[in-house]
Formats: structure tokens, sequence, C-alpha cells
């Protein structure tokens, strides 16, 4: 659109003709309005619960808190659609909702909270001690300030939700989930049940020959659409990842090794030491023990005599930074291999110390890391660039060129498709290549047009995907030539299909009142067990189809389903259910009870939330609420 109007207005007919156009837009709001959107609501009103009401720019702002803190989250842009999509904006008028019930049932009921317990609740909240672990005010501060608060604002929401919490204990007090609902849960998950079963596959329908001329054409024509060439674009992008801003940003030698040079210890492997102390409790001990080992006593016999064992002793292989005791530390590093100290004098007593085996410290050279350096700052400066690259990017679109041209001002590489379909192929059937992981531009593509401006898509992990529709081909009709192989191959696949489910059938019927050894020897087939199958357990050999029916019958039934492809077929008997006795006190129960627990409370206040706003009375002004989000809110 912006390019349109962009073209249009390069002459002097064209800036008249668009400024009459956006003035008599500009008239038709100042003679018609929007006022209508608000009747029978205040102007300001999205919402209203019984005399409490939600003002739209309550509304708006917590709902753009709570987009920025889901992008925060991600750690990438949320899209309005995208928000929309997720349902971000009845959720939050739900919430909104469910609060101003709570909020005016509580002043119904006379329910209070005094300003020392507020402050009380405040100072010893976790999140705002400092060092000492005491109420620390500059955290305080700093935290609700970047949550988006003000002190006021603070407290009195924390007002509320002591008074929410309040009416959500009184009515939930007590409530636990029922031991039925317990067993019925602990059956469904850890119920084990076994299976012998039997599998089908193409040699077990024997030969099918290839189909004559007119049962090809025959079935080529009841099944056009199927083999329907689909609609293709021709798509080019613009990618901004930290990745590809990467690929041409240069890191010098010189650059590269200043990084190394200060972080020197990140490709180094520090010295070890095999380290031994005793620790005595008093000075004279010590100067004893070592005048012991001095005299020709074994260290190890020393340690033995004061009856400690080699845990006790042994500190292992380890780096000076690993020795908690700073003296024992230096005394231990100060040491030769396989000697032993004098007396040191520790944080716990004074201590004897044994090096062993020494390993000396490793450094890897700046030419074995200098690659690995230059990547990894490219990364950091890439990142750093992201969004002064990507502000570069939208400013130039607004000015309504195309991509290829924007690429070309701030010199980056563009990226042709020439063909992909909606399910992101080509037209040889092959995944297009060179589309950032995690974004679906088959989509977004096909649902643009030619000349379409469209928003950016963002990255998982970071970053952007500018697209613009260069061509459309239609979806067409495939004439039986061009694909016969595979309508030849699908007709095959079909006709094995029908042979092995009437075979399994046959199958089936036999193993009701035959041992499965011998329905295989006289079908030529290899009898199978599985054993411990649980139905969120996957169970290698057998479809999830398999399983879902395993678990729909009872002990000795059989059954028959395809397996993961049609042209497989899996015959079964259940032989053995078993469900491992609860144990109420194991941890599995314990983390059970508490889910199913907080399900019931969940489902309590929801009804009791519910029951309040019919009493009190809700209304939501939806032409309000689609001005809001810029669209129709209706689902």
């Amino acid at each position: 659109m912006l390019r349109g109007i962009h073209n249009v207005s390069k002459n002097w007919i064209g800036r008249i003709v668009t400024g009459i156009v956006l003035g008599l837009i500009a008239l038709s709001f100042a003679v018609w309005g929007i006022g209508d959107i608000f009747r029978g609501f205040g102007r300001s009103t999205l919402a209203k619960v019984g005399g409490t009401e939600i003002g739209i720019e309550q509304f708006r702002q917590t709902y753009n808190e709570r987009v920025q803190q889901l992008s925060r989250r991600l750690g990438r842009p949320i899209l309005p659609d995208q928000a929309r999509a997720l349902g971000l904006d009845r959720q939050l008028l739900a919430q909104l909702l469910a609060e101003s019930a709570l909020d005016e049932n509580a002043r119904d009921i006379g329910l209070g909270l005094s300003d020392a317990d507020i402050i009380k609740r405040i100072t010893s909240d976790p999140n705002f001690r400092g060092a000492t672990g005491q109420f620390d005010r500059p955290r305080f501060d700093a935290t609700i300030r970047q949550a988006g608060y003000t002190e006021g604002r603070y407290v009195a929401e924390q007002r509320r939700v002591s008074l929410r919490r309040q009416i959500a204990e009184t009515v939930t007090g007590g409530v636990s989930a029922p031991s039925t609902a317990l067993e019925v849960a602990h059956r469904f998950e850890d119920e084990e049940r076994t299976v012998e079963y039997l599998t089908l596959g193409a040699a077990q329908a024997g030969t099918i020959a290839d189909p004559a001329t007119d049962v090809l054409e025959k079935y080529y024509q009841d099944n056009k659409t199927v083999f329907r060439a689909p609609e293709y674009r021709k798509v080019v992008l613009l990618t901004l990842t930290p990745a590809e801003i990467a690929k041409w940003t240069e890191v010098s030698d010189a650059d590269a090794r200043k990084i190394y040079d200060a972080s020197r210890a990140k490709y180094s492997t520090p010295e070890r030491r095999e380290v031994q102390q005793i620790v005595f409790p008093n000075a004279d001990d010590a100067k004893a023990a070592a005048e012991k080992i001095k005299q020709g006593t074994s260290f190890a016999q020393v340690a033995t005599d004061r009856g400690m064992k080699d845990a006790d002793v042994n500190l292992g292989l380890v780096g000076k930074s690993a020795i908690l005791d700073a003296a024992v530390a230096n005394a231990a590093f100060a040491l030769k291999a396989d000697s032993v100290s004098n007396p040191v004098s520790g944080r716990f007593g004074t201590v004897i110390v044994r090096v062993g085996k020494i390993e000396p410290e490793v450094v890897k050279a700046f030419e074995d890391v200098s690659a690995d350096i230059k990547r990894d700052r490219a990364a950091e400066l890439a990142r750093s660039r992201l969004t002064e690259q990507r502000d570069k990017i939208e400013d130039e679109r607004g000015a309504g060129i195309t991509l290829t041209e924007i690429a070309a001002k701030v010199s980056m590489p563009t990226q042709t498709i020439d063909a992909i379909d909606r399910s992101g192929r080509n037209p040889s059937g092959l995944p297009v290549a060179g589309i950032p992981q995690g974004v679906d531009l088959a989509s977004s593509a096909l649902a643009s047009d030619v000349g379409v401006e469209n928003d950016a898509v963002p990255v998982p992990g970071g970053g952007f995907v500018w697209y613009e529709v260069s061509s459309v081909t239609p979806s067409r009709e495939r004439p039986l030539d061009e694909i016969k192989d595979r309508v030849v191959e699908r007709w095959r696949n079909e006709q094995i299909a029908a042979k092995l489910k009437t075979l399994s059938a046959d199958i089936a019927e036999k193993l009701k009142g035959s041992p499965i050894a011998e329905v295989a020897a006289s079908s030529g087939l290899k009898p199978n067990t599985a054993t411990g199958l649980k139905r969120r357990k996957p169970a290698e050999g057998l479809p999830a189809a398999a399983v879902a029916e395993i678990f729909r019958l009872t002990k000795g039934a059989v059954g028959n389903v395809e397996g993961d492809q049609p042209t497989e077929r899996v015959v079964f008997r259940l032989t053995d259910v078993a469900v491992p006795k609860l144990d109420p006190a194991s941890a599995e129960a314990k983390r059970t009870n508490e889910v199913l627990r907080s399900a019931y409370l969940d489902e309590l206040i929801a009804q009791y939330v519910t029951q309040v706003e019919l009493d009190l009375g809700t209304t939501i002004n939806e032409s309000a609420l689609g001005q809001v989000l810029g669209g129709s809110t209706q689902n």
C-alpha cells in the first residue's frame, strides 16, 4: 500500500488525487465520528463488572505490557497478529474481569487489609532482598520500575492481590484431591500391558502387476485432485540474523589476539595435582607427625594411625582453585611431585599436605583457536548491530522501494526462491532450502500477493525475514503422462493396502483360537512380543495406532490395525494387563496428588468467580475491544 501511494504521488496529478482521497477520509471521520462503538458504555469503558469499569486505556496498557513480557521471555518481538492468534487478548480480558469481580466481592463482604500488613508482605518478599538478606529499598524501586509500576500503583495492586488470595483460601480451604482420582491417574500413567503380535508388509501382499491402461486412466480421473500441481510463489527474501550479519563481519588478527590475551584462561587447562591432606587438631601433633614422616614413616601410615580413611585424606586430582583452604592450596602447589609439606596453619586446623602426580597446565596456541575467537566475536558484534540494521531496513521500507533495492542500500544480499508451495516444497517435491529454521515462510507467502508489503517474520533465536512475492504460478491440473509413475505408485499402494487388510483380518480370526507361533508359521511371519507397554511410552516395532488400540481392549482380545504406512498392518493379542501397586507415600504419587489438587482448586475458584460475575452482571464492549486491538475480535 505504501509503495502504491509512493508511486501515485510521484507526479502533481497523483499528489492532487491522493490529497483529495485522504481529505475525504478525514472528513468522513469528522462527520460520522466513532462514537457508535461506545453505545451503552462510558466513552472510555471496555468492560464492566457490577459497578467496576475496565477502562480502554487500562486494558491497552496492560495488554501491551503482557505482549512485551512475552517478547522478552521468547527473545523476539511478538507481532499483533501473533499475539491475537495466541489468544492473549481474550486471556487478559478474562483475567481482568475475574480480578475486578473478586475486588468488588471483597468490598461487598467487607474484607480489608491494614497498611502494616501490606508493608510486611512487601518487605518480606525475597525478590526485594539485597546481599545482606534484608529488604533493599533501591532493589525494590528498580524491580517495580522494570515491571512498569510506580510505588503507589504497586502497593495498591498488592493490596488487591492479598484480598483476592484471602477469598481464594476461604473458598478452597481444606480441599484435597479425591483418592479415587489419584488411583485413576496412577492407573492411566503406570498401567503396563504385554502383547504378542505379527507385522505384515508389502511382501505379504504378493506381486501387484502394473494396471492396464484403462484401469490407470480411470483411477487418474477419479483422483485428479490428488495429483493436481499446487500453487507456487516466487519469493524474494531479505534475512537479517546474527549469523547472517556475522558472515560479513570481519575480525582482524590483532583484535582476535587481544581477546586471546585477555581471556587466556578460557583457552587453557589449569595445572592439576593429586593432593592428600591430614588435618591435626593442634600444631604439636602436626609437628610430631611431620618428624615421623622425615624419619621414614609413610604419609599413608600416619593417616592410618590416626584412624583416617582414604576418603578423609584424598582430595583427588584437583586444580588449585578447587581447594577451599587458600593456605593448603598454596602449599600443595608449591611442592614437587611425590613430596610432603611441613605443617601448614589452615582455616580448619594444622595440615600436612602430600602431592602425588602433577599434570602441567596446557595452553592452546593462538593459531589453534583464532578461528573460533573470530567467529564468536563476529557473532557478538552481529547481535549488537541487529537492531541498528533492522531500523535501517524498516526506514527504507517506508519509502516504498523493493527489497532488492533496500538490500543494495544496506549492503546485504537477498535470496530468491523460484517456487514454493503451501507445504514449503519446490516443484520437485523437496523442502525449499535457505529458509531460517522455525520460520513458516510458506504460509506467509501463500497468504500474500505480488507487490504487497509484508511485515517482517521474526526468526526464533533473534532476527527477521522480510519477503516479497514476485510472481504467482496458479495451481494446475497435471496430465497423466507427466505424473504416470506417481499415479501407478499410488494405485499399487492402495492395492497392497486392500490385500493386507483382508489378509490381516483372516490372520486375526485365526489368532483368536490358535497360538501365535502356529499362526505365524502358517502365514510365513515372525512372531514378536512387546512387554511393559505404557500409554505414553513409545514402543519399538509397534505403531502409535497399535498402542492406542492395545489400551482400548481387554485382556485376551485380538486387534488388527494399520501400521505407520498404509502398506503395513499389525495383528496382535493382548496377553497381560498389570497395574503396579500405588504407594501414596512415594514421590511420584505426591507429585501426582499435588497436580490433581491444583486442578481441583483452579476449577473451584473458576466456578466461584463465574458465579460472582453472574451475580454482579458482566458486559463487554466488543467494538471497543476490536478498536483497541486494531481489528475484529470475533472468534
